[in-house]
């Protein structure tokens, strides 16, 4: 069921994830296409992974830093207003993907219905799909809708990575709790999964972020539907 409208392993918050690589792969994104439709979707057979979340947990802005662009994504001064799907091109025809994002309680009912109908038709049927990205304010990890999309988002059997944002705005300690608590939660769902923790402010998970979505692009899809990694 959609959202209403709509483990591994612990890390320290400084480790990293995989192996290191340079120069940052997402350096030259450039913005491809936007649609409103899905019969619009791109014609591509390039691998993508999707970047999707609650309309205030700093999608656009973690998208920008990612690829060390300021303005790539558009930063909305209104949550939950954009309602397209952007499609960026990174390179050899892999793309990252903006989905329009979900929970904010004024969008109208018109609006919510065609998150339903884009963002679900997206995720359940694009086979160049190969991962999600979900972000989450690291204050208010796993919010009730949160939750939602893991449980409808688990049969497709593709992976998830986990940013929790905003971690700029925790103690250490916290940091520590939160990203340990969002691991044990996250090994409850038949997903595989990653977390790690993000600030687009001080670009703390910068580089992880960086190889975490690179594997997703570059990794042969797996069938398994195991929780585990």
């Amino acid at each position: 069921m959609l959202p209403e409208f709509m483990p591994p392993s612990p890390a320290k918050p400084g480790s990293s994830v995989g192996k290191e690589r340079a120069p940052n792969p997402f350096q030259q994104t450039a913005f491809f296409t936007t649609v409103n439709h899905l019969k619009d979707l791109p014609d591509t057979t390039g691998p993508e992974v999707a970047f999707v979340g609650r309309s205030n947990a700093g999608k656009s802005r973690a998208i920008n830093t990612i690829a060390t662009r300021n303005r790539l994504a558009f930063v909305s001064k209104t949550p939950g207003r954009t309602q397209h799907i952007n499609f960026f091109n990174i390179s050899e025809d892999r793309f990252l993907v903006d989905l329009p994002g979900y929970g904010f309680a004024s969008a109208p009912i018109a609006a919510k219905q065609q998150w339903q109908e884009l963002v679900g038709g997206y995720l359940q049927t694009r086979e160049q799909l190969r991962g999600l990205v979900l972000l989450m304010d690291s204050r208010h990890p796993l919010k009730e809708l949160d939750r939602q999309l893991l449980e409808w988002f688990a049969p497709t059997n593709k992976p998830i990575h986990v940013l929790l944002t905003k971690s700029d705005k925790l103690s250490r300690q916290t940091k520590i709790e939160t990203l340990r608590e969002v691991q044990s939660e996250m090994g409850k769902f038949p997903i595989q999964s990653s977390v790690q923790l993000f600030s687009s402010l001080n670009r703390e998970g910068l580089e992880d972020a960086i190889t975490a979505i690179w594997d997703l692009l570059t990794k042969t899809p797996s069938n398994s539907s195991s929780g585990e990694p």
